[in-house]
């Protein structure tokens, strides 16, 4: 626009507004001026690579107005079907940094609304952005199950009816980021780099008949976190606290669905926002109690992701797969809208910039559109291109989930999707712990015939490996078994060797069981020590049972070994098919050798080292026979056999 008409949009009187996630507006005292609620995202940035910007603006009946900007090229307006939507596009190649004033008239009229829109320089380059990696092991924990910090607030106002009781397993707890930052200090001892929480975001939708979305996997704002946990700008200071300790911080997001209190469900910008949305209209889907209740033009996602990769899968299949809500209070947003699917991208960007967060993880990665969630990826990786991402990926044949990673050679589809998860192995190991190793399939043969798909993966070290995690039972179950620890510290050895990035579930370092068979929530305990009133301190040694330090300790050693350990970072790897019940992998760099032994069965056992000669040659990688167990400093010498108690692992290294 002429910078002497946008100069005359500029005089008269204006007041100053105060609007949720916007920043400064500025509007005319004339009574028609167009009112202006918010604006997605609430700021953004200079120097990104790609100029383009997409601007939300809400407001009633905002689809109408006229708008102008000063400062960088308006590309398109898009008016979407509800009135109460704008989108704008805007070119910034040339903008700088500073306010960008856009202003908003109705037409015929002479009122107008002053936007002043804060654009910001980059802290850092795009290539200065680095993500986790195989040299990390992350930690998983829930915000509402850690900690809590200090003066936390027993209600806040302004959200929907919500309680907070630790004694409902599904209800909110009351932890927070504060708690979290508190206790940086036990990440570092322990030993793990990199911390994932499960959604910070707000989710603001009412307690149901005993249940929350504590878990944080229904989104009602994307640009705010949950201020049950925190402010924006707590969660900004957790993360430059944890890169401090030398800790990397990954951000849980969710593409696939938003919380049913998203203020889209109840205003659609567009019919095709959501993903068969049919049986909202009409009628208000809430019953008397406040409780969501479909009906029958609803269609739940039939949890079956295998038709994606499906080459004879029928339409019904992946409509049902792709289409379907996660569940009633989950609305399913749909990514081939590409209105909806930019704001997704740039609110990731938003993050990135804005928290500096090291990573991302992707909630029900094949459920999103595949197309969508490509182009997705495709813009991280232009504009950062150190940067890591991995997508759940819940299938456990290697074959399904090797065809999700980028440039995978198994389909003709590109995720370009960098990381994916492991299913394979924590489902095979979840069987072998229960089995008793045989020559042929049962025990930790599981392990080895999955291993060995690693020929179908581009890069296995982009595959994260975990023996349980939020969804999942925790892998002591419930179960008091005499050899429970054991089959728990082989699961580890071979976690923390195997060429895979590892990931760890909170309280599994201090035993914390339990299995999802009445409710999620008893996998999602509260970790002991990080709530006031508790008995029991487990962040300390001294809080700690015996049997918990000796746990915490062990799994300790092996963390802080395996931190900068390039033979188990770029090593490569050796494993051999369980013999007489002994499954053994070693990882091997230059001269050094790593050696995990596991005892798959419940009698003692014998390693021959005749079998393993190979790892043992002095003539190429390694140097002597005598070998430390890592995890408990003991001495062992390999040019004998080595007796193996029941359930026994050991992680070796020569020496």
């Amino acid at each position: 626009m002429k910078s002497s008409v946008f100069a005359l949009l500029l005089t008269g009187s204006i007041l100053l507004v105060s609007c949720h996630s916007t920043p400064a507006v500025f509007q005319s005292e004339g009574n028609g001026a167009v009112e202006v609620n918010r604006i997605d995202p609430t700021n953004w940035f200079v120097g990104l690579k790609d100029p383009s910007l997409q601007l939300m603006v809400y407001g009633p009946g905002i689809r109408d107005a006229e708008v102008y900007v000063d400062g960088a090229q308006l590309d398109s307006i898009v008016r979407l079907d509800s009135p109460n939507y704008l989108l704008l596009y805007l070119n910034i190649k040339n903008a700088h940094a500073g306010e960008l004033p856009i202003a908003f008239c109705r037409p015929n009229s002479e009122d107008k609304t002053i936007i002043r829109y804060e654009l910001r320089e980059r802290e850092k380059t795009g290539e200065e952005h680095e993500g986790f990696s195989n040299s990390d092991v992350l930690y998983l924990l829930m915000p509402d199950r850690f900690a809590q910090g200090p003066n936390h607030p027993a209600q806040i106002a302004g959200l929907n009816n919500y309680v907070e009781d630790r004694t409902q397993p599904s209800l909110r707890h009351g932890g927070d980021l504060e708690g979290i930052r508190q206790h940086l200090d036990y990440f570092s001892e322990l030993g793990v780099t990199a911390l994932w929480f499960t959604p910070i975001l707000e989710n603001n939708s009412p307690d149901d008949h005993g249940f929350s979305t504590y878990h944080g996997y229904a989104t009602t704002d994307y640009y705010r976190v949950d201020p049950r946990f925190g402010t924006n700008e707590q969660y900004r200071q957790l993360i430059d606290d944890a890169h401090a300790h030398g800790l990397k911080v990954v951000m849980d997001m969710i593409f696939n669905h938003c919380g049913f209190d998203h203020p889209w469900v109840t205003d659609l910008p567009a019919k095709n926002w959501l993903n068969i949305s049919e049986w909202l209209e009409g009628h208000d889907r809430r019953d008397e109690s406040g409780a969501v209740y479909p009906t029958e033009q609803f269609q739940q996602t039939s949890y079956k992701i295998t038709p994606v990769f499906d080459p004879y899968a029928s339409e019904v299949d992946m409509r049902e797969t792709v289409d379907g809500w996660f569940v009633a209070t989950m609305p399913d947003l749909n990514h081939r809208n590409q209105h909806l699917m930019t704001y997704l991208i740039q609110n990731s960007i938003w993050w990135i910039e804005t928290a500096g967060i090291d990573g991302i993880r992707m909630d029900t990665y094949p459920y999103a559109d595949a197309t969508g969630m490509a182009r997705w990826m495709q813009r991280l990786d232009m504009e950062y291109p150190n940067f890591n991402v991995v997508g759940e990926t819940w299938v456990t044949e290697p074959a399904y989930t090797a065809a999700w990673q980028k440039n995978s050679r198994m389909t003709d589809y590109n995720s370009y999707l960098k990381t994916v998860m492991d299913f394979s192995f924590f489902d095979r190991l979840a069987k072998a712990k229960n089995e008793v190793t045989d020559a042929w399939w049962d025990g930790y043969n599981r392990l080895y015939n999955s291993l060995l798909y690693d020929y179908l993966y581009e890069d296995p070290t982009h595959v994260m490996a975990f023996i349980d995690n939020h969804d999942t039972d925790r892998f002591l179950g419930t179960a008091q078994g005499p050899l429970r620890i054991e089959k728990l510290k082989q699961a580890l050895a071979l976690l923390l060797t195997l060429p895979r990035t590892p990931q760890l579930y909170y309280g599994t370092e201090i035993l914390m069981d339990g299995t999802k068979e009445v409710t999620d929530g008893n996998v999602r305990c509260d970790f002991p020590g990080g709530f006031p009133g508790d008995t029991q301190n487990a962040f300390t040694a001294e809080g700690r049972t015996p049997q918990q330090q000796e746990m915490f300790q062990w799994l300790s050693n092996l963390l802080h070994w395996r931190q900068g350990n390039e033979t188990i970072i770029s090593g490569y790897t050796t494993q051999f098919i369980p013999w007489k019940g002994v499954y053994v992998v070693a990882r091997r760099l230059h001269r050094n050798t790593v050696i995990t032994v596991i005892n798959g069965t419940d009698e003692p056992a014998t390693l021959e080292v005749a079998r393993f000669a190979e790892l043992l040659d002095t003539e190429g990688t390694a140097t002597s026979t005598n070998a430390i167990d890592i995890p408990t400093g003991r001495s062992f010498d390999l040019s004998q056999d080595v007796a193996l108690a029941p359930r026994e692992g050991l992680v070796l290294e020569l020496q």
